[in-house]
C-alpha cells in the first residue's frame, strides 16, 4: 500500500482493512504486512496512517497485532480505560486532521480493569487511590448509564463506555465533529474479546453500519 494511503482511502475502506486484518488474526492466518525493512525505509520520511486507534492501554490490546497491520498503518493513542483528556483529543485531532486519517476507532475490551473497578466501587467496594481513582471516576458514568438502561453485565458496561467515548470525542472536539459532518472522517467503536481475539462493532458515526446489541 502506498505512503499516501490515507488520502486515497475512504472511511469504509479503512474500516474494511481493519476488520479483514482482525479476521486474519482470529483465524491464525496473519500476513504481518508492512513489517519489513523496505516498509521501514518507506515510512521514515513521513507518515500517512489510514486509521487513528484510541484504545485501552491493556497489554493484551496491541492494535497493530490484533488488526494484523504494520509500520505507518495506524496512529495509536492509548490510556487506561480509554479515558479522554486534552492530550488525547489533541492526538486524535492530529491523526485525523493533520495526517488525514479517514477513520477514528475507539477500542475497548472485555475484562477491562477500569470498568471492573468502577463497577466494584459502585457496589460498595474500595475506590483506588492516586491518579488511578481519576481513571475509575471517568469510567463510572458509563457504568451508571448502562445500569439506568437496565443492563448490569460487564459487557453492557463495556459497550456503553465505548459508545459514550465515541460521543465524547465528537462533543468535545469541534474539529473532529466537523470532519465527520463533512464526510471526511468516520468514528467507530469496537469491542475486543481477549479470549478469541475478535473485534465487534459497537458504535458508528459517519458510517452506515449495524452495531451489535449489548447483553443485559
Amino acid at each position: 500500500m502506498a505512503m499516501d494511503v490515507a488520502s486515497h482511502t475512504s472511511a469504509q475502506e479503512a474500516f474494511d482493512l481493519l476488520m479483514a486484518g482482525n479476521r486474519r488474526f482470529v483465524s491464525g492466518a496473519v500476513e504481518h504486512p508492512h513489517q519489513d525493512a523496505a516498509r521501514r525505509a518507506e515510512v521514515a520520511p513521513s507518515q500517512a496512517p489510514f486509521a487513528v486507534v484510541f484504545g485501552c492501554s491493556d497489554s493484551r490490546l496491541a492494535a497493530e497485532i490484533i488488526f494484523d497491520r504494520g509500520l505507518g498503518d495506524l496512529f495509536v493513542v492509548r490510556t487506561a480505560g480509554h479515558v479522554t483528556g486534552a492530550e488525547v483529543l489533541g492526538s486524535i485531532e492530529f491523526g485525523a486532521g493533520v495526517l488525514q486519517a479517514p477513520l477514528v476507532v475507539v477500542l475497548g475490551h472485555d475484562s477491562c480493569g477500569a470498568i471492573g473497578a468502577a463497577r466494584a466501587a459502585l457496589d460498595g467496594g474500595a475506590t483506588p487511590g492516586g491518579f488511578v481513582r481519576d481513571v475509575v471516576e471517568r469510567v463510572t458514568p458509563s457504568v451508571l448509564a448502562a445500569r439506568a438502561a437496565g443492563h448490569d453485565s460487564a459487557e453492557a458496561a463495556l459497550d456503553e463506555h465505548i459508545r459514550q467515548t465515541v460521543d465524547l470525542l465528537l462533543d468535545r472536539s469541534r474539529a473532529l465533529a466537523d470532519r465527520v459532518a463533512a464526510g471526511r472522517t468516520a468514528v467507530v467503536g469496537l469491542g475486543y474479546a481477549l479470549a478469541d481475539g475478535r473485534a465487534r462493532l459497537v458504535a458508528s458515526r459517519g458510517l452506515d453500519l449495524p452495531a451489535d446489541a449489548p447483553d443485559a
